[in-house]
Formats: structure tokens, sequence, C-alpha cells
């Protein structure tokens, strides 16, 4: 069986592998999925971890266009992409971490995904694509607000496809 489990680094690493591991079974996988919102005002926290290179500022040409404003990048600046990509990948290691670890403990073969968006979303289509049997997301809040509005949780509980596991943290 191939398990999906959809985490913001809130999920208890050990609650997750007690209900995921035999789910997913000797010959089963689990995939351990991080969503991340990339706003562009997050390239700020970016260039100070690259403040070495000396970058420019970078400024948005409109919603979706990053400009440094120079003609061409300095010479050994990653670039956008390139920090994003890099970006993702530390809070792909950051988030999925412990609970590959505590998987990978319980003999599951495990991996770990990042993908950048909205969480419902990128949870959802990384479902179809993987063609998962079972999504495991966490359930954290318990307040009537986030009943109203509507958790990552319940809105994929209620536009999946397959069925969804919900482990509450006990806080």
């Amino acid at each position: 069986m191939h398990v999906l489990v959809a985490t913001d680094g809130q999920l208890d690493a050990a609650a997750v592998a007690k209900f995921s591991a035999p789910l997913a079974g000797s010959d089963g996988t689990v995939t351990v999925l991080t969503v991340i919102e990339v706003p562009r005002a997050m390239l700020q926290e970016l260039q100070d971890h690259f403040s070495d290179q000396q970058p420019p500022k970078l400024h948005m040409v409109d919603s979706e266009t990053v400009s440094t404003g120079a003609a061409e990048a300095p010479r050994s600046w990653p670039g956008d992409d390139a920090i994003i990509h890099q970006y993702l990948d530390n809070k792909r290691d950051q988030i999925c971490s412990p609970l590959v670890a505590a998987l990978r403990e319980t003999g599951v073969t495990t991996t770990s995904r990042v993908v950048e968006g909205q969480a419902d979303r990128g949870i959802l289509n990384t479902a179809e694509e993987l063609n998962v049997d079972v999504i495991v997301i966490g359930a954290h809040g318990s307040g009537f607000f986030e009943g109203l509005l509507g958790s990552t949780g319940a809105k994929v509980t209620r536009l999946a496809k397959r069925p969804v596991l919900l482990l509450r943290n006990s806080q």
C-alpha cells in the first residue's frame, strides 16, 4: 500500500509511525509530503542567507515576476529559481526528516517530497500523481472558526478521492 503523509511539521513522529507503518505494510511505501507557499517576500530571507555574495535587492515587477533591477545578475549569485529550490529542499528536510526517520525505524520504505503551492491543492494533486491508497494528515485545531472556515485537513477530507486518516495531536 502507498501512504501519503502530509505534514506542516506539527505531526508527532511516533504517532505517524504508529499508524502509517502498519497501513503501508512490509512491502508498502510511505511518502512524507510538505507543501510550502513561497511568497515572493520570502526572497529577502533568502537574500540574507546569501548575504556574503552581496546580491542586489530584489523588487516585484508584477505579481509573479521578481527583478534585481540589474541588466545581469552578479557573478556567483545563484538566481531566484535556484534559491527557491534550495529553500524548498531545506524546508523539506527540516519538516519531513523527523517523520522519515521514525518511519524508516519501523522498516517501511519512506521518501519525502516538497511541493510549492496551496496546502490542500498540493496534497490532493500529489495524492493523484502518486496514486496513493490513503492520505494521512494532521488535525491540529478544534476551534469554531477553523471548522467554519475549513482547515486543510477538512478540505482534503471533503475533496479527496481516496481514504483520509486524520491524526489529532494530543496536546
